[in-house]
């Protein structure tokens, strides 16, 4: 099999993986945290998301970590944002790279961004202009390209269009969202045809959940099709807030496992990332959902 030497793994824990937790982390906790992800290999780091404190309560204290996290120059360090109110924060905490967001689906989109899909274009469009101003990338994400907790299936003329628009306003790269983890290999596949046509492999990331426990399978597929960049959760941490019955994200201890049995380098160190993992397993006490914390708490056990 032709697979890839390497992959980029970007670790989505201190934002997509805290949303949903009920519990709060403490700001100094946070802090603590990303500061140990910086220094496990990862080269990507997305720290928190400038959103209104009502919307998601857990990211409230975005300001206060992204202005006191202990920065590695090798790490890329970045924030989700919605609006230009965001965007302002976020440059004002020198974070180096932007993301947007929005869904596939009418309907997620509206229960998610309050906006309809034609609604969200002009904003995004104004974020993006003024990130890459500031001297920003910036980074898409579309959620529910596999399908969505409302309308199910999602049509993928609907998720390429979304593409094409994005990508003319300046966007470097979009990550593929599997929002509530109902992709199947064959699925991946299938899309995959249809966008390698008209975009590189490296201008696309997948961003898979493990709901059904197919991320990693379909991860495997999606490197059949050389996508090397991939968005993960350490521990399993995660699910959206806005869809109804989705759990974690592919777990960035499995990957990085699974990847390093396959012989493809991501530079990241397992046990740094394991001690990482622990940390933030005992802040939210609870044990983590992967399948390597699943391991060590038998262990203990």
């Amino acid at each position: 099999m032709n697979w890839p030497k390497s992959v980029t793994i970007k670790e989505v824990g201190p934002r997509d993986g805290l949303q949903n937790e009920k519990l709060i982390l403490s700001t100094a906790d946070k802090i603590e945290w990303i500061n140990q992800l910086s220094f496990t290999g990862l080269s990507y780091l997305e720290v928190t998301s400038f959103v209104h404190p009502k919307w998601i309560p857990q990211l409230a204290d975005a300001v206060e970590v992204a202005r006191n996290i202990k920065k590695n120059p090798l790490v890329t360090y970045a924030a989700l944002v919605p609006n230009m109110k965001g965007l302002e924060k976020a440059i004002a905490c020198s974070v180096d790279e932007v993301s947007v967001f929005m869904s596939a689906s009418e309907t997620h989109n509206k229960q998610n961004i309050n906006k309809t899909i034609s609604e969200t274009f002009p904003v995004l469009q104004e974020v993006i202009a003024e990130a890459i101003a500031e001297g920003k990338t910036v980074r898409g994400y579309i959620s529910t390209v596999f399908g969505c907790p409302y309308e199910g299936e999602v049509d993928y003329n609907q998720v390429l269009n979304i593409c094409e628009k994005l990508f003319t306003m300046g966007i470097s790269e979009i990550s593929l969202g599997d929002t509530i983890g109902v992709a199947s290999p064959r699925q991946v596949e299938n899309f995959l045809i249809q966008a390698l046509k008209l975009y590189q492999p490296q201008s696309l990331a997948m961003h898979f959940h493990d709901t059904r426990g197919m991320a990693l399978a379909n991860i495997v597929k999606a490197l059949d099709y050389g996508i090397t960049t991939f968005d993960s959760s350490l521990g399993g941490l995660g699910g959206c807030p806005y869809a109804p019955g989705a759990s974690g994200n592919v777990a960035t201890d499995d990957l990085v496992y699974m990847f390093d049995k396959m012989l493809i380098h991501t530079g990241v160190n397992q046990e740094a990332l394991v001690d990482s993992a622990l940390f933030v397993q005992e802040k939210l006490n609870k044990t983590l959902p992967s399948h390597r914390m699943a391991m060590y708490s038998d262990s203990k056990g």
